[in-house]
């Protein structure tokens, strides 16, 4: 298992892939679970409910946090953070912990993950996805609805990420 912490995390967790091919792209991720756990933070804060009870909030390479899919628990029940608001080592260990151990039922995590062409993201690329992990594979969350801010968003993060990807093999030549 390779895990990238260093930026630019996508492009370098780009690298096993294509110069170690004997590496499965299923054994390297890239760290985006800082800003995935300050996402809920930030929900909490404005919520003002312990962020233990915020989950499903996704976080993309360009700071977007995506709460299109986050529930809050409340005293009322489970309820969408979208009916709600409008829109370091200790993550390393949190990523590595879900990675090996598992996410629990029902949440996911974000982690930098080969693309398989999930949510129109070009195949090839290292790029922050929702994930849920167990026993040490991390599985794309499929099926979310995306609404057209978040397209825009999840587009730029692809195009710029395709731009930095071919940077980086204009240097290698």
């Amino acid at each position: 298992m390779i895990l990238v912490v260093v930026n630019p995390a996508n492009t370098n967790a780009l690298i096993p892939k294509e110069f170690a091919p004997s590496i499965s792209e299923k054994n390297t991720t890239f760290l985006t679970r800082l800003d995935h756990d300050r996402a809920p933070g930030q929900v909490s804060e404005r919520l003002n409910v312990p962020v233990s009870d915020v989950k499903n909030v996704n976080h993309s390479p360009t700071q977007y946090p995506d709460v299109n899919h986050a529930i809050v628990k409340t005293p009322a029940g489970e309820m969408p953070v979208r009916e709600l608001v409008a829109i370091d080592e200790c993550s390393a260990c949190d990523h590595i912990r879900d990675w090996v151990l598992g996410t629990p039922e029902g949440t996911w995590v974000s982690m930098g993950v080969y693309s398989d062409g999930s949510y129109n993201v070009l195949t090839g690329l290292i790029y922050s996805f929702p994930v849920t992990c167990c026993n040490g594979v991390c599985t794309i969350v499929q099926g979310l609805p995306i609404d057209d801010l978040s397209r825009k968003k999840l587009d730029l993060t692809a195009e710029e990420l395709t731009e930095e990807k071919a940077l980086a093999y204009s240097c290698l030549s």
